[in-house]
């Protein structure tokens, strides 16, 4: 039977967009009341807070989170080859600006390690063009709280005037201007993608290739800390391989460690893996995770100011860290132009891992989230902060753990951390002038145990799938020994690849029939199938399209032990042959056999099949060249008396067959050439004559 198909009104392409122009455009109170809502989800969900159930949980929440991320911002600082001053301000305005712009109840955007890192190797590149020692330790004289440059900050003077900066900007005000410059395109970038809503390009970060994008970068990030940890001065690698020449660099002056140091640094890697394995195990009776990078800080800062390790030692400290807020200052346009190209892979990176932990922990708890709006909340938590001399945020997963395991209901508790970081920004920060640099190193590698522990998962995730674990190792090498963005940008290509390598080489099947049922299965997987006498029956498990038209074929001629080409030729010749010599008068063949004897040489082996029945339940679409392979076919097995017959074909598949012209014109001989189940062309099949 032919089942008729419903008649679609055609829809009027230029009407519709015509009609959502206009709904767009048009401006009343309610939808402007609605827009300012929509792009403000604070004023949606603030007037309704329930004080008396959420404050106690927000406020504890938001003071660990506070309490984790000083520590952190001074850390990371390092990543990006700022001063730390500069992460203390990204924390401070990313928490605000979420606070009144996300939809996520729960996520903890601000400094964010894989970000800093990308941020630093823009920084640390641009720095080197611009003929600026990387590696000149010497603090600042910032201890006024202001951040003016002096020339024993740098002793490298970078003219600016050609890219339109004051010509006294030294290092340090280089630095930042780059990646204020780099932050403020990144979060450009996100804009434009919630406008022109492209959060579908999300969609192609699979879950391997992030994973493996993170662990790989978290390889860069422990060598790039190592330096500290044992308290050598090297060259900072830059460009592609940075990870080998900074290994090579480090065993070639091992000899120059800091007895100090590596001390210092192997009581606080003890220390904080120690805390931090008690606290996962203990996690379910502790009411909230103890502030151990808080407490390591604190007593190796006295440890260091009482020991005068910086003076004794030469151990090598944070510095001065001013209090206060510098003037804010608008993003250089001419240093704009020379990021540009970085910025993308940051924005996508940074709007990706957001929106990925927005909606794992909407999904947690029972609520739902807005990407598009996540991609503008993302954007402007970079845009705005980027004229008040931060860079580049994201949502933290380590932290929204944290948040959520405290209690965290609302981002209430984003601004209780803001608050906390407001209040060393304009009192405390000077404190932390002893901070030796190989404990932040050793904060910095303890919070990348989770990404490093990816590599103990790797049995498991090869025993799910191969082919998510190749996408791993590769995304993970590329960005551990090429760079973060090429390594980014190859696990994607790497990713797509195997998509189209599976859909050019899936799998194929000839089926049997399940024994007394109208089922039909892999006569290869499955035991006690029935073979169906003068049928076989072929199965292609991918769409049909130009670049697996070849393995479709070679499949179907290899599976049914038949190629109706060859065949054909082959009958020709004996045709041919036999003509010849009955011309001549000769009853007998060149190969002196009788005409009966000559039939039996034409065909050399009997064919066993009459139908061949095409299970299309796996083509999900035909191109072109599918559509005119499977007219090939059709005419190829008709020259041999079978019949070809299509099953469980989708209604595009059909729609293509027959703009294709595989029914003829008139389409009258569908009835007996599409069938909706395997079972009745086979029916069918074994009816034929």
């Amino acid at each position: 039977f032919l089942m008729e198909r419903k008649t679609h009104v055609k829809i009027n392409r230029k009407e519709v967009i015509l009609a959502k122009l206009r709904k767009s455009c048009s401006c009343t109170p309610q939808k402007l009341k609605n827009f300012v809502m929509d792009f403000f989800p604070v004023l949606r969900w603030l007037p309704k807070y329930q004080c008396k159930e959420y404050i106690w949980g927000d406020v504890m929440s938001g003071l660990v989170i506070g309490i984790i991320l000083v520590p952190q911002a001074i850390a990371y600082s390092l990543l990006a080859g700022l001063k730390p001053i500069y992460s203390l301000y990204t924390s401070f305005f990313a928490n605000i600006i979420y606070f009144l712009m996300g939809t996520s109840r729960h996520v903890s955007v601000g400094i964010f390690s894989l970000i800093s890192l990308m941020v630093g190797q823009v920084v640390d590149r641009e720095l080197l063009l611009a003929g600026f020692d990387l590696n000149d330790d010497a603090p600042s004289p910032l201890g006024d709280g202001s951040l003016r440059n002096d020339s024993l900050s740098n002793t490298t003077a970078f003219n600016l005037t050609i890219a339109g900066i004051n010509a006294e900007c030294g290092k340090e005000c280089y630095a930042i201007g780059i990646a204020t410059a780099l932050t403020f395109v990144a979060g450009v970038y996100q804009v434009l993608m919630g406008i022109f809503r492209l959060g579908f390009v999300s969609m192609y970060l699979s879950e391997s290739v992030l994973d493996g994008f993170a662990t790989g970068a978290s390889l860069t990030i422990l060598t790039a800390q190592v330096k500290y940890l044992i308290g050598i001065k090297i060259p900072r690698s830059q460009g592609h391989g940075m990870l080998v020449i900074t290994w090579i660099n480090i065993f070639r002056n091992i000899s120059q460690a800091n007895l100090c140091d590596v001390i210092t640094s192997a009581i606080c890697i003890v220390v904080l893996v120690t805390a931090k394995e008690l606290g996962d195990r203990y996690k379910h009776k502790l009411k909230f995770p103890l502030p151990t990078e808080l407490v390591v800080i604190v007593v190796a800062t006295l440890v260091s100011h009482y020991g005068k390790l910086n003076e004794v030692y030469a151990s090598s400290v944070s510095g001065a860290i001013p209090t206060g807020f510098i003037p804010p200052k608008a993003p250089e346009f001419n240093l704009m132009l020379r990021v540009a190209v970085d910025a993308l892979p940051l924005a996508i990176v940074s709007f990706v891992f957001t929106v990925s932990l927005s909606e794992m922990f909407a999904k947690k708890y029972a609520y739902t989230i807005r990407a598009n709006q996540e991609m503008f909340a993302v954007g402007f938590c970079n845009i705005i902060p980027s004229f008040f001399h931060s860079f580049a945020t994201s949502a933290a997963l380590a932290k929204t753990l944290v948040k959520t395991s405290t209690g965290c209901q609302t981002q209430i508790s984003g601004v209780i951390s803001a608050m906390i970081v407001l209040l060393v920004l304009l009192f405390l920060a000077p404190l932390f002038y002893s901070l030796q640099k190989c404990v932040l190193a050793c904060i910095i590698i303890v919070s990348l145990r989770g990404a490093l522990r990816k590599f103990r998962d790797v049995p498991a995730r090869y025993h799910v799938n191969k082919v998510d674990t190749l996408v791993w190792v590769v995304t993970m090498s590329a960005s551990a020994l090429v760079s973060t963005e090429i390594g980014l940008l190859v696990g994607i290509v790497f990713s797509m690849l195997c998509i189209v390598v599976r859909t050019q080489r899936p799998r194929t099947a000839l089926l049997g029939q399940i024994q007394d049922t109208s089922f039909y299965e892999d006569d290869l997987e499955y035991e006690n199938l029935s073979i169906i006498p003068k049928v076989k029956i072929f199965r292609f498990e991918a769409p049909l399209y130009y670049a697996n038209r070849n393995y479709f074929l070679k499949s179907l001629y290899r599976l049914t032990n038949l190629d109706p080409n060859l065949e054909a030729a082959r009958r020709k010749k004996y045709e041919k042959k036999e003509k010849q010599h009955l011309k001549k008068g000769n009853h007998r063949t060149a190969n002196g056999l009788g005409i009966g004897e000559t039939t039996l040489q034409l065909v050399p082996k009997q064919i066993d099949f009459q139908a061949l029945v095409i299970d299309c339940s796996s083509i999900s679409f035909l191109d072109t060249t599918g559509v005119n392979t499977l007219k090939e076919i059709l005419k190829d097995y008709k020259n041999l008396n079978i019949s070809v017959l299509l099953a469980c074909c989708n209604p595009s598949v059909i729609d293509s067959l027959k703009r294709g012209g595989y029914f003829g014109r008139d389409f009258g001989c569908m009835r007996e050439m599409l069938f909706y189940s395997i079972h009745n062309a086979v029916l069918f099949a074994k009816d034929q004559k």
